[in-house]
């Protein structure tokens, strides 16, 4: 068994990592991925806490938002589609051109 501390310092690098990757990044496809290593952090910090505290409702909650997070990165893949079908491109920026 790994001790709490050790899968909390793990989801901590991890949702740092993804943050940094998330901001810093311009390719519309590495935000979604820095997104989901950010999202992997928080739920194994809730997976973390659930088995530590003997309940299972922290992964009832992470399933739920894997759920959501699907349904998130299928809507941000269609507008990256949308993207390079339309410009040819995949940059963030770019995404102003998506407004009405």
């Amino acid at each position: 068994m790994i001790p709490l501390q050790e899968l909390l310092i793990l989801s901590g690098v991890l949702f740092a990592i993804g943050l940094i990757g998330a901001i810093t990044r311009r390719n519309i496809i590495m935000i979604l991925l820095s997104l989901e290593i950010l999202l992997a952090a928080v739920n194994l910090a809730f997976v973390a806490f659930s088995y530590s505290l003997g309940d299972l409702a922290g992964q009832v909650v992470v399933f739920f938002v894997m759920i959501v997070a699907a349904a998130e990165v299928t809507v941000g893949l269609a507008i990256a589609v949308v993207l390079v079908r339309q410009f040819n491109k995949t940059e963030a920026d770019d995404l102003r051109i998506l407004r009405w």
